[in-house]
């Protein structure tokens, strides 16, 4: 179930990525086809206008230039024009890693909750068990609590009539595979992490290239030449860096939660054995 919630996640967050992004670059053509056709339409009209009364012109276009500067933009607008001026064709690699990213972080996330468990509760409805002998039952309480750390328990109880040397054995045993259960995925989240500023460095030495070519073919070192080049290669840049440092900061979580969760399983499975001892669970 977290699996397929994970799935539609990113499925979710890809869609509206794209569609958002789709939508800016047609708004943007749009807007400049239609910035064309006006163009094109007042250079038409200016020329008797001027003849005629060349100072009553200079009033509309006051007017017209001071609802422009009052219009707002959100920093959603200014990311989405960033994305789409750094070139897509780089940018689409970044955004996936950071869709892919956040997706492998949620699930862990959602995992490490359902996993953490309340262990003083849990160690004292086993002791409640173990106190009048019931064995079984407290293999039924550990059955019927989620986490990493009720089944480690489970298994010490299940070997609870070879003695304290197979209670620990089975414990440490059973531990390992939980602990590489509780760091599924992390792998991946490391990957993301490293390849999003790589992604963003290569932007940047193309877009520098790009810039490069656009001299040689001009023959004349203008900032309107390389400017789009080297825009190119800092937003790409600018982009990696913040898809790292943002899966970075969910990456340390991940890793203290688990590291929270291990930290229980030990003292809980130290005290399993303590309580079994005092309750003369072991078999002589």
């Amino acid at each position: 179930m977290r699996k397929l919630f994970a799935l539609l996640f990113v499925f979710g967050l890809a869609v509206f990525s794209f569609s958002a992004l789709y939508a800016q670059e047609t708004d943007g053509q749009a807007t400049t086809e239609e910035t064309a056709a006006q163009e094109t339409t007042m250079d038409a009209e200016a020329a008797p206008a001027e003849e005629a009364a060349p100072v009553e012109e200079a009033a509309p276009v006051v007017a017209a230039s001071e609802p422009a500067s009052e219009e707002p933009v959100s920093g959603y607008q200014v990311m989405k024009r960033y994305f789409i001026d750094g070139d897509w064709r780089f940018m689409s690699f970044v955004l996936v890693c950071l869709i892919l990213g956040l997706a492998f972080c949620i699930e862990r996330i959602i995992t490490l909750n359902i996993a953490t468990t309340n262990t003083d509760k849990l160690l004292k409805k086993i002791n409640d068990n173990l106190a009048n002998g019931d064995v079984k039952g407290a293999m039924e309480v550990c059955k019927a609590t989620p986490g990493p750390t009720a089944s480690i328990l489970y298994e010490g109880l299940k070997n609870a009539g070879e003695g304290p040397e197979a209670v620990e054995k089975a414990i440490v045993s059973y531990g390992s595979v939980q602990m590489g259960l509780l760091e599924r995925g992390l792998v991946w989240i490391s990957l993301f992490i490293a390849i999003a500023p790589m992604l963003g460095f290569m932007g940047t030495v193309i877009g520098m290239i790009q810039a490069f070519d656009r001299i040689e073919a001009v023959g004349d070192l203008s900032p309107s030449v390389v400017a789009g080049g080297i825009k190119v290669a800092l937003l790409t840049t600018v982009f990696g860096l913040v898809v790292a440092i943002l899966l970075q900061i969910f990456y340390n979580y991940i890793v203290n939660k688990i590291d929270g969760i291990v930290n229980k399983m030990e003292d809980a499975s130290i005290s399993l054995v303590d309580i079994m001892a005092a309750n003369n669970v072991f078999k002589k």
